[in-house]
This record gives structure tokens, C-alpha cells and sequence, in this order.
């Protein structure tokens, strides 16, 4: 396997923001947390859709880009984003989802209990933005105290039980780079999805889905488990004024979005804190990125209308789910 290496770069540019706010790209590699700390006012969206609001980037998601979102399916091919559930304990999924099988009893009628602690780096779910906070404060200045062993009384997933429906791009690293997944703890910077719309024809915008395989589903299967929770591909942190400027609405990626290591000292997930507290966006981690990949290639099209329904928990921290594209 070729290990991916990547250049420095060193230029900064300067992207005009949907808001009429101008912020600096960030295409330097080198991140600090004291850059970290500043991203999360100059980067942040508290306020920009009123002092109470809940949804964050999702408001971004309006009628009109839904319309537009539905008007991209050409073929009706569906494919699922979840990765099957694992069942079995292993490296990178020390809460293993539990399916037991209720008793089975002479009737006509089966049935079954769901058990799963779904966020960390085994399942597929979505990110509420009470998930996260920083210094006291979640999404919009809400107080982490907000968030109590009865759940979460602001920020819930509960505020996207309407659904998600949106046009999503995929961005395939490991095609870009003509592998076939990275290897953990590949950083991927702003050059690297800039080079990917080039070459895929698209271009993110405001209120898109964002999805980034880096492969990781193709080298389990290759090459067994491991401790996700230490090392994998991802996001490096130079990438977020770069999601602010082009005002996506969220984002997924077949990790956790975050390089691990964060390569930022003094930040554990860099890419989590700011977009969730900072910017409000919610996000889909651990998703299976494979079969859509192989279907978007197929095609030589990279964009489809996503849906996404999380569960209607009125306090959740986020939900398992099953986002779909539709090519």
C-alpha cells in the first residue's frame, strides 16, 4: 500500500462568505489551539438565525434548495449510507449494538429489543448540537447546563425530526489520490477537496451535504479493526474556515470527520468543536461511504439528493440512522 504523503502550503486566501463576512481560508497546515480558540468567534454562527434558534446550519436547508436537491435524481437508484450495524466487540467498537430476540412464544408475531450507545467510532449516527459544548457554552451561547440526566433541553436532536433533505456531494479522497483508502491518520486539507472538485466537476456550496470517504470501511475489510478512536483519516483543522466560507449545511464522513490524531496540541477533535458549538452544524459520523462511492463512479456524477431522518427523541444527543442518496 502507498502510503498518501501531501505538500505544505502555505498560501492564505481570502473567500467572501454568503453573509456578506469575509473570513481567511485557512490553507496553511499549521493549526494551534490559540488559532482553534479564535475560529470559534470568527467562524462562529451564534445569533445569525436569532438568539433562540436550534437548527444552526440546517437553516440553511430551505424550501426552494429541497426542490432543487429533488430536481438532481436522474436514475431513482437509492443507496444506503449506514454501515451495518456491529454486533460483535472489536478494536474500534467497544459498545457493540445488541440485538436480542424477544421471546418467540407460539403466536403469530416476532419480536426484538435494539440496544446501542451510538456515538463514538463504531455506528453510524447523526451529531445533535447538544452533543458538544466548550467553555459552559453549546451552539447559539446555550449554557451546557442545559444538558441534565433527563437529556438535553436545548440543542436536541428532536429540532431535525422533520427529516434532511438536501443535495449531497461526494468527495472521494483515496480516488483523488489513486488508492484505494488512506491510512489512519491522513490528514486531508483544503487542497485536497479543492483538487477533488476539479477533478469531479462539482463545486460545494451553500447548503450542501458534505461527504468525505477516506476508505476506512474497504481497509477494515482488508485488514481487520483497529482502535479508531486513536488513529484514523480525516479532516484536518485547516479545513474550517474553508466549510464557513462555503457555507455547508453539514457534513459526513465514514469516520469520525477528525484526523486522528487532531495534529493540533491541546485539542483533542477540532473539526467537532467548531463546527458543532461554534459554527451549529451537525454532522454524520462513521458512515459507510462504499457503495456510494461505486455507484457516484459508475456514473461519473458525484452529487444526489440525500435524505436523512433521525429518531424523534425529544432530549437526545443524536440518533443511529440511515441517510439515503438517490442518484
Amino acid at each position: 500500500m502507498t502510503r498518501v504523503r501531501f505538500g505544505l502550503v502555505s498560501v492564505v486566501a481570502t473567500c467572501a462568505m454568503a453573509t456578506g463576512v469575509s473570513v481567511r481560508a485557512q490553507s496553511s497546515h499549521a493549526v494551534t489551539k490559540t488559532m482553534v480558540d479564535r475560529w470559534m468567534t470568527e467562524l462562529s454562527n451564534w445569533g445569525r438565525w436569532g438568539r433562540d434558534d436550534q437548527r444552526g446550519t440546517l437553516n440553511l436547508l430551505t424550501p426552494e434548495r429541497a426542490k432543487k436537491a429533488v430536481a438532481v435524481v436522474k436514475d431513482g437508484v437509492s443507496v444506503s449510507l449506514s454501515h451495518t450495524y456491529i454486533e460483535e466487540r472489536a478494536a474500534d467498537a467497544t459498545s457493540p449494538f445488541v440485538h436480542e430476540m424477544l421471546p418467540l412464544g407460539t403466536g403469530q408475531f416476532v419480536s426484538d429489543r435494539y440496544t446501542v450507545a451510538f456515538h463514538g467510532y463504531a455506528h453510524s449516527h447523526m451529531d445533535s448540537l447538544c452533543h458538544m459544548s466548550n467553555d459552559g457554552k453549546m451552539y447559539n451561547g446555550f449554557a451546557r447546563t442545559e444538558v441534565t440526566s433527563a437529556g438535553c433541553a436545548k440543542l436536541a436532536i428532536s429540532n431535525f425530526k422533520q427529516g434532511i433533505v438536501a443535495r449531497g456531494l461526494l468527495i472521494d479522497i483515496p480516488r483523488l489520490k489513486g488508492v484505494k483508502y488512506l491510512e489512519p491518520g491522513t490528514p486531508i486539507y483544503v487542497e485536497d477537496l479543492e483538487a477533488w472538485e476539479k477533478q469531479a466537476k462539482i463545486k460545494v456550496g451553500p447548503g450542501d451535504v458534505l461527504f468525505v470517504r477516506n476508505g476506512r470501511w474497504a481497509r477494515r475489510a482488508e485488514q481487520g479493526a483497529w482502535a479508531t478512536s486513536q488513529t484514523g483519516a480525516g479532516l484536518h483543522a485547516s479545513v474550517l474556515p474553508w466549510l464557513k466560507a462555503r457555507d455547508v449545511a453539514m457534513m459526513g464522513s465514514d469516520t469520525v470527520n477528525d484526523v486522528l490524531p487532531s495534529q493540533v496540541d491541546g485539542v483533542l477533535e477540532p473539526i467537532h468543536q467548531v463546527v458543532l458549538v461554534a459554527m451549529g452544524m451537525p454532522i454524520f459520523d462513521n458512515l459507510d461511504l462504499e457503495a456510494v462511492a461505486e455507484e457516484a463512479a459508475k456514473r461519473g456524477r458525484w452529487e444526489f439528493l440525500l435524505t436523512a431522518a433521525p429518531l424523534a427523541v425529544e432530549t437526545g444527543t443524536g440518533s443511529p440512522l440511515n441517510p439515503i442518496a438517490i442518484f
